[in-house]
């Protein structure tokens, strides 16, 4: 997608006419200059395809994208579990970032490395998902994780990642990576030190997360791999227990969930694949606990849990969408039988219902999140968790790219 519009870029500055600065001398030239008129339909293509490059810049502006690099050797469970239960937590915090009116678009990748399941001529890294708003793959995809083994290579990581992912070379978004593990930085065969060094030409900042004691994380070389790109260093107690404050607000919250579900109208070849995942990753999250089944849901009712490729709610925002297209047998059972207008009524109705229940999750969420804040401060209790150290870093630097948090 991103070589398609730099494409349309080059087309479109190629197209630009260049007027000849040289003349014979003497030549006449007419008074009168008659342009050719073009056609009705040709000024108006080329007026959208100004408003999608623009549209398409817009958002760029306003996209923060997420590398995550994570260490999956055999030490490392603790480190897994912690991401685990903290996703929903740090995907709600990332979901408050705004620029101007506009709330940030959020996309997450996934890598893993260290783990010597997986091929040796990639330097045991793999990219687990690519940079997606897909939270449910995401999700899918990062409880599939398990450890082994353990050749950490971290410059091979970072240089993978930058090869394969859709960054942009300049933007007035934010890209970050963040790596976490707990081996010298400088082991495998490519050098962090011109990973870093590219990831800073790419303008991207890496972020680097040492599982252990913070001192020796700083001699293994931890800190200056972040210092290259002008990145954040810290550790963390990667077996520490992820706490939860229990809330007044958490029942119904909950409660809301199986309603919300009920609002999704899968279609697609694959629509019981994407419907049936839905509630697997409601499942997951219910491993560790009723309080990360709420931070899912609060997700679940913001901007950034986007399903528009399979559920046909969301797909109705889609420009040129129209679900009197879709085919029958790629319907929901329900609306297999009805008429075009009945389709068209139904999913407006569940388009309805969503909203109405979205708007009384995120007002409980309010409420929870300043009922934690305010135990949270009474307690004086701080975090050295990887929710904490991630959440620190990408505030400061979105902040310097003029995204705010509410």
């Amino acid at each position: 997608m991103m070589m398609a519009w730099l494409m349309i870029g080059s087309l479109l500055f190629s197209c630009t006419s260049n007027r000849n600065a040289n003349s014979n001398e003497g030549e006449e030239f007419p008074k009168t200059i008659v342009f050719d008129e073009a056609a009705p339909e040709e000024i108006a293509s080329e007026e959208d395809d100004t408003a999608e490059v623009q549209a398409v810049s817009t958002a760029s502006q306003n996209t923060i994208r997420v590398a995550l690099l994570l260490d999956t050797s055999s030490s490392m469970d603790g480190l897994i579990e912690q991401a685990k239960s903290q996703l929903w937590k740090i995907v709600n915090q990332l979901a408050l970032a705004k620029k101007g009116e506009d709330y940030a678009n959020i996309l997450i990748a996934l890598y893993e490395y260290g783990n010597d399941g997986i091929n040796s001529e990639t330097g045991y890294v793999r990219q687990v998902v690519e940079l997606t708003d897909d939270l449910d793959k995401l999700s899918e995809e990062l409880f599939a994780l398990s450890t082994n083994g353990g050749s950490e290579n971290c410059g091979q990581v970072i240089a993978k990642s930058l090869d394969e992912l859709a960054w942009e070379k300049e933007t007035a978004g934010l890209q970050v990576m963040f790596i976490a593990g707990n081996e010298p930085f400088t082991q495998g065969r490519v050098n962090y030190e011109k990973a870093c060094t590219d990831a800073t030409g790419s303008d991207i900042i890496v972020n680097t997360i040492y599982c252990g004691d913070n001192a020796q994380g700083i001699s293994e070389k931890w800190k200056h791999g972040a210092d290259l790109t002008d990145g954040f260093y810290g550790s963390i107690e990667m077996n520490e227990t992820t706490v939860y404050i229990e809330t007044p607000f958490d029942d119904q919250i909950e409660a809301l969930n199986a309603k919300l579900n009920d609002t999704y109208l899968a279609f697609g070849s694959q629509k019981d694949y994407y419907k049936s995942n839905q509630t697997r990753q409601d499942n997951n999250s219910s491993l560790y606990g009723r309080e990360n089944v709420v931070e899912r849901t609060i997700t679940k009712s913001s901007h950034v849990y986007k399903n528009a490729t399979w559920d046909l709610v969301d797909a109705i925002d889609q420009e040129d969408f129209d679900v009197t297209k879709v085919e029958t047998k790629d319907l929901p059972d329900e609306m297999k039988e009805m008429t075009d207008a009945e389709k068209i009524a139904y999913v407006e109705l569940k388009a309805n219902q969503r909203e109405k229940i979205q708007q009384e999750i995120k007002a409980l969420g309010v409420k929870r999140a300043d009922y934690i804040a305010q135990k949270q401060e009474e307690s004086g209790e701080g975090s050295n968790g990887l929710d904490y150290a991630m959440m620190k870093a990408i505030k400061e630097q979105a902040e310097a790219k003029n995204f705010i948090f509410n």
